[in-house]
């Protein structure tokens, strides 16, 4: 590989991490053909970027946006990088699944926004809610008071309604 190329390589990495919600580093020895290219699927549904390059290079595009500078001690060996464009915990979910079901894809350090994260930490940071159940749950407890509210107006309006027919029929019969 030139000089060119990977210049070339580092720019991409760089266009890549500087809008990431996050980084992970996977170590993905022994891992088939097939198993990758499944891993690829899902982080690719995702809208999360997967991809393999030199860790000499990897480091240099993090010394280039000045972001992440603690997964450098962790790019040694057989390096993956995933890279979340939007949603920064999926990538964790999906790494516990593969590993669970493969027995292999170790997490090496993680990056969600600004926090740091060892490997250790898969199974937390694979039990913690996505983005989209966030949002659920807040517009579930946003509703909830409303559906409360609603629910009692319709209640009163009942009980209105009962009063007002009751006063009716009375005055139609004098």
């Amino acid at each position: 590989m030139n000089k060119a190329e990977k210049a070339e390589i580092v720019a991409r990495v760089v266009e890549q991490l500087k809008d990431a919600t996050g980084l992970y580093l996977v170590n993905y020895q022994g891992i088939t053909v097939e198993e990758v290219n499944e891993l690829r699927r899902e982080f690719r549904k995702a809208n999360v970027e997967y991809r393999v390059v030199k860790n000499t290079l990897t480091k240099l595009a993090i010394d280039k946006i000045n972001r992440f500078e603690k997964a450098k001690n962790f790019l040694v060996g057989m390096t993956g990088l995933a890279i979340p464009k939007e949603d920064p915990v999926v990538p964790a979910k999906i790494i516990k699944k593969f590993k669970e079901k493969y027995n292999k894809l170790d997490l090496k350090a993680c990056y969600i926004e600004t926090s740091f994260y060892d490997g250790s930490k898969l199974d937390e940071l694979a039990s913690l809610p996505s983005k989209p159940e966030i949002i659920a749950g807040i517009i579930s407890g946003i509703q909830s008071p409303i559906t409360g509210i609603v629910g009692a107006i319709g209640g009163v309006m009942r009980d209105l309604v009962g009063v007002l027919d009751a006063y009716i029929k009375k005055h139609e019969s004098n």
